[in-house]
């Protein structure tokens, strides 16, 4: 897993000799298909041995998933679990609404008779991945000559949005959670006032989750078709009914099929470069902002109009500093395990 790409992540365990060639477990823990990974150090580097995934809700526990896993390949000395959690960890426990039960890193090394389990949130674990995502699958939105190392970001829509933040400490970056996703929305014009307000009925609170996500890319497009009037065109029908509504609308917008298609990736990605705007100000993120996540990598081509890029540096004073933000697409879809592994590994001196 080498790659010419070096981010200089604080791993204040990775020159110790007891992290040095030992296996360990890394999982990708989602609602609907969960990835367990069995990885191997060497020479301060982490190595992808085989993987697996699983439908998560056929199981009663996160030990019983893990635990299949283990036994099936009939894996032994496993020094280490990284789980990957798609929700806030606190004091090594997490509940994340989007799966059927709690997780408890005391209760799952009980389970496993594994000394050392770390929970963390995913887009943390998808910041310490970018350690190891290849040059090549790094899509450069805009460049700078003007370029000041410092604090980076990560924005993720996917099932969910992911919020997170890499901070420079003048020598290394050091990858933490945020659950930024969950902050309120807020209009800016009299349409997104009247989107607000659709939302808000449904929702009651609307966060920014509710409208970049892939359900809040629906949000977008049944806002335009039941409140704009906009025709929902009878092959969309057909693809919404089957369960394919996000890979229909943008491959809709791409091949410019209907005006509704169109209309509902501009307005995503207005939204998403004014979050984008958002988060990199709150963080004074000038050491990039990286895009990462199913729907980003779908939307590439639209990334890479400009129209993203005008939206994002709009600010009342401080496009002098947005401007000279780099912004990156994250191509590489194994950032979140690979990052579960990489912390599991070096984030302490065992």
């Amino acid at each position: 897993m080498e790659t010419k790409n070096k981010f200089n992540l604080f791993l204040p365990g990775i020159s110790s000799e007891t992290n040095d060639n030992i296996s360990l477990i890394a999982v990708d823990l989602r609602d609907q298909k969960t990835v367990i990974g069995l990885y191997a150090t060497e020479n301060r580097r982490i190595f992808l041995k085989m993987e697996k995934s699983y439908s998560t809700k056929e199981f009663s526990s996160f030990s019983e998933m893990v635990m299949g896993f283990i036994n099936e390949n009939s894996l032994e000395n496993i020094a280490k679990i990284a789980v990957a959690v798609p929700g806030p960890v606190i004091g090594g426990k997490s509940q994340p609404q989007r799966l059927p039960w709690k997780l408890d890193a005391a209760e799952i090394k009980k389970n496993t008779a594994i000394s050392e389990v770390y929970l963390i949130n995913d887009l943390e674990a998808s910041a310490y991945g970018l350690e190891h995502v290849a040059e090549e699958d790094f899509v450069k939105i805009h460049d700078t000559a003007n370029f000041t190392p410092g604090n980076a970001v990560l924005l993720a829509p996917g099932d969910g949005l992911g919020e997170a933040a890499l901070f420079w400490d003048g020598q290394f970056l050091r990858p933490f959670a945020t659950e930024g996703g969950h902050c309120e929305f807020s209009p800016r014009t009299n349409d997104e006032v009247e989107f607000y307000s659709f939302l808000q009925k449904i929702y009651g609170i609307v966060s920014w989750e509710s409208v970049l996500s892939t359900g809040g890319l629906f949000n977008v497009y049944r806002f335009l078709r039941d409140v704009k009037r906009q025709v929902q065109p009878d092959w969309l029908s057909k693809e919404i009914e089957a369960g394919n509504f996000t890979q229909a609308i943008i491959h809709g917008a791409i091949e410019k099929k209907d005006r509704i298609c169109t209309m509902t990736i501009e307005t995503f990605l207005v939204f998403l470069a004014r979050e984008a705007n958002s988060l990199v100000l709150k963080m004074k993120a000038t050491g990039g902002l990286f895009l990462s996540g199913e729907i980003p990598v779908m939307l590439e081509q639209f990334l890479n109009n400009k129209k993203f890029y005008k939206n994002f540096i709009i600010s009342d004073k401080m496009e002098n500093i947005l401007k000279d933000i780099p912004i990156y697409l994250v191509k590489d879809e194994k950032t979140i395990i690979n990052g579960a592994a990489l912390y599991a590994a070096f984030s302490e001196k065992s």
